[in-house]
C-alpha cells in the first residue's frame, strides 16, 4: 500500500509568505517575464493587487480649468481663439437664462403655467458646450438645456409658446409639460419627462449618423443629462452601446451637486461619473462646469474625437445647481440657505466670464444695464402675446400619437368625445369654459 505523504509549510512560515502576497503593492516582475492573458492587452502578474483609481496610486481625476474665478487665465491654461464677437454673444447666451428663468418661474407662481425648471448656476455648462457644437448636431437634452436652442436661434416666441401651450407650439403641439422643447428645425429631439431615456435613444441617433454617408464623420449625436440620471441602467445601457457599436455620441454629464435632494455624496461612492468612462473604453475628461471657456475648450475637443474615432466621448462638467430643482421642490429642505449664497457669491460663471471681458475691454458695466433691459422688454412681450393665444384645436390631441395610419383605438376615442361634446359642450359651463381656451373651441371637431 502506498501512502500519501502530507507535506506543511510551519504556520510562521505560511503567515509570512501570506503577509508579503497581500502587502505587495508594486510588481516585483516585469509584464513581459509572464506575457499577456490570450487575445487581450491585459500583463499577467503574480502579486495579488486590487485598484481603486482611475488615475492610479488613489489619486482622483483632476478637473480642467481655463480662468479662475476673478475670470483671469491660468497660469499655462490655453485660452480659445475667440474674436470680440464670438465672445460677446456667448455672454449675452449666458445672460439671457436667468432673465427668462426669473420671469417663467414667477409666471408658474401666478398659475398661468403649470411647471418650470431653472438653470441658475449652469449657464457656462450649457453655453459653452452649446458654442462648441455644430449647429446641425443632433441634441437629445434633459431639462435645462433651453441654452442649447437660444444658441441656435430659438425665439422667445417659440419658448412662450411651448411652456404656455398654445396652438403655435410647432414641436409638442400643447401636449407637453412646460420646458420640455423640440425643434426639428434646429436639430433638438423634444425632451421628455422620464429620467435618462434620452441616453441610450442618443447612442441610437449616434449610430444613424454613422450609418448615414452624408453625415458621416460631420455630426455626432450630444446628450445631456444629470449626475442623478447616470445613477439610472439607461445610462449604463446608453455607454456600451456608443463604445462598442460605435456611435459618434458625446455625452455631457451636468454634475450639479444635486439629484432633487439626493447629494451627489449619496449618488456615488466612485471618483464621480468621468471614473466609469474609461470602464467603457471612452475618451473621458472633467471639467470645471462654472468656467465657459474651459468647457468650451473642452467640449469641442471631445466633439473632434468623437467625429474622428466614431466612438463615444465622455464630458463631466462639475458645477453647482443654484436653484431648486423645479418649481415643484424647496431645496432649503435639504441643504442651508447660506451655502447656496456663498457659491453664488464665490463661484458665479456669469461674473467669472463678465470680469474676463471687462478685462479686454469687450464689454461694460453700461452695456450690461442695457442689454438685460432689452432682453427683459422682448421677452415679456412675447410672454404677453402667447397669454392671448388659443391653445390648439381640440381635435389636434389625437394627432401624432402614432406614426402611420390612425389606429382603431384612437378612432373609437375621437368619436367618443365628439358624442360628448354634442351632449354637453354647450349645457355645462365648466366645458364651455375650457373649450373657449381653445382655437375654434372645438366646433370644427363636433
Amino acid at each position: 500500500m502506498i501512502r500519501a505523504v502530507r507535506t506543511s509549510v510551519p504556520t510562521t512560515r505560511r503567515a509570512f509568505a501570506s503577509r508579503r502576497l497581500l502587502s505587495s503593492s508594486v510588481p516585483r516582475f516585469s509584464a513581459d517575464q509572464h506575457g499577456h492573458l490570450p487575445t487581450t492587452q491585459s500583463p499577467i502578474t503574480p502579486h495579488l493587487e486590487f485598484f481603486n483609481s482611475v488615475a492610479g496610486e488613489g489619486k482622483t481625476i483632476p478637473t480642467y480649468r481655463v480662468i479662475d474665478g476673478a475670470g483671469n487665465p491660468l497660469e499655462g491654461a490655453r485660452v480659445p481663439e475667440l474674436d470680440e464677437a464670438l465672445a460677446r454673444k456667448m455672454y449675452e447666451e449666458m445672460t439671457k437664462l436667468p432673465i427668462l428663468d426669473n420671469i417663467l418661474y414667477n409666471v408658474q407662481r401666478q398659475g398661468k403655467i403649470a411647471f418650470y425648471m431653472t438653470c441658475y448656476g449652469e449657464e457656462a455648462t450649457i453655453i459653452g458646450s452649446a458654442a462648441a457644437l455644430a449647429p446641425d448636431d443632433e441634441v437629445l437634452g434633459q431639462y435645462r438645456e433651453m441654452g442649447v436652442l437660444l444658441w441656435r436661434g430659438f425665439s422667445y416666441d417659440s419658448v412662450m409658446n411651448q411652456c404656455f401651450g398654445t396652438h403655435e407650439d410647432i414641436a409638442t403641439k400643447g401636449k407637453q409639460m412646460p420646458v420640455h422643447f423640440g425643434s426639428r428645425e434646429l436639430h433638438f429631439h423634444t425632451i421628455s419627462s422620464p429620467l435618462a431615456t434620452q441616453i441610450p435613444q442618443a447612442a441610437g441617433v449616434g449610430y444613424a449618423l454613422k450609418r448615414d454617408p452624408l453625415r458621416r464623420g460631420k455630426n455626432c449625436a450630444v446628450v445631456y443629462f444629470g449626475e442623478g440620471a447616470a445613477s439610472e441602467g439607461d445610462f449604463h445601457a446608453g455607454m456600451l452601446l456608443a463604445s462598442t457599436i460605435p456611435s459618434p455620441t458625446l455625452f455631457i454629464c451636468r454634475n450639479n451637486g444635486f439629484a432633487i435632494s439626493t447629494p451627489a455624496s449619496e449618488q456615488y461612492h466612485g471618483d464621480g461619473i468621468a471614473s466609469r468612462g474609461p470602464g467603457y473604453g471612452v475618451h473621458t475628461i472633467r471639467v470645471d462646469g462654472n468656467d465657459i471657456l474651459a468647457v468650451y475648450n473642452a467640449v469641442r475637443e471631445a466633439r473632434r474625437r468623437c467625429i474622428e474615432e466614431g466612438r463615444a466621448v465622455l464630458v463631466e462638467a462639475m458645477t453647482y445647481r443654484v436653484g431648486h430643482h423645479s418649481t415643484s421642490d424647496d431645496s432649503f429642505a435639504y441643504r442651508p440657505r447660506q451655502e447656496v449664497e456663498n457659491r453664488k457669491r464665490l463661484d458665479n460663471p456669469l461674473a467669472r466670464f463678465r470680469m474676463f471681458l471687462e478685462a479686454r475691454g469687450w464689454w461694460s458695466a453700461e452695456e450690461e444695464d442695457a442689454f438685460k433691459a432689452r432682453v427683459k422688454g422682448e421677452v415679456m412681450q412675447a410672454l404677453k402675446r402667447a397669454e392671448e393665444l388659443p391653445k390648439p384645436p381640440v381635435e389636434e390631441m389625437f394627432n401624432d400619437v402614432y406614426a402611420g395610419e390612425e389606429p382603431w383605438n384612437i378612432k373609437e376615442q375621437k368619436e367618443e368625445l365628439k358624442r360628448l361634446l354634442k351632449k354637453y359642450g354647450s349645457a355645462y359651463e365648466p366645458w364651455r369654459t375650457e373649450l373657449r381656451k381653445h382655437k375654434g373651441e372645438g366646433k370644427e371637431f363636433v
